[in-house]
């Protein structure tokens, strides 16, 4: 994906061209918030938690989404890996979950590349889909 810029974006990263509108302003919105601190319960526009991230930046888009991880995987469809959009919302177990109950999230971005919100003492940044994922996928919903 080529050298890593702030908050591990690649340097020549783009929104793949096949996005649909309202993801493209989900996606953008949640880029702009790279190197904000994480913040449990935290919904902008200073600070975000993992669903507080991915809550404001379809709100951006238009779509409502529940405030929880919990309740944001039940949003939307279904969706596999092979068929992840920029904008998917994809679960994993995180520090305080399991498989059947995730405890965290982030999004999709296309180029196999997911931005979350991870953990307090972090802050809001871009990492390999490999690697978000590592612990196992508890779900992927595509939202619009």
């Amino acid at each position: 994906a080529g050298p890593l810029a702030s908050s591990g974006l690649p340097a020549t990263y783009e929104i793949p061209p096949a996005t649909s509108a309202q993801a493209r302003i989900a996606v953008t919105f949640a880029l702009a918030q790279r190197g904000k601190p994480y913040q449990w319960g935290g919904t902008g526009p200073d600070s975000y938690d993992c669903s507080g991230l991915t809550l404001q930046a379809w709100a951006r888009a238009g779509q409502r989404l529940g405030r929880t991880t919990w309740d944001q995987i039940k949003a939307g469809s279904p969706t596999s890996q092979s068929a992840l959009q920029p904008g998917d919302l994809v679960f994993t177990p995180g520090s305080d979950g399991t498989l059947a109950s995730p405890g965290h999230m982030g999004m999709f971005i296309g180029h196999g590349l997911v931005i979350h919100a991870p953990r307090t003492g972090d802050v809001v940044k871009v990492v390999t889909f490999s690697s978000f994922t590592a612990n196992g996928i508890s779900g992927m919903r595509h939202v619009a």
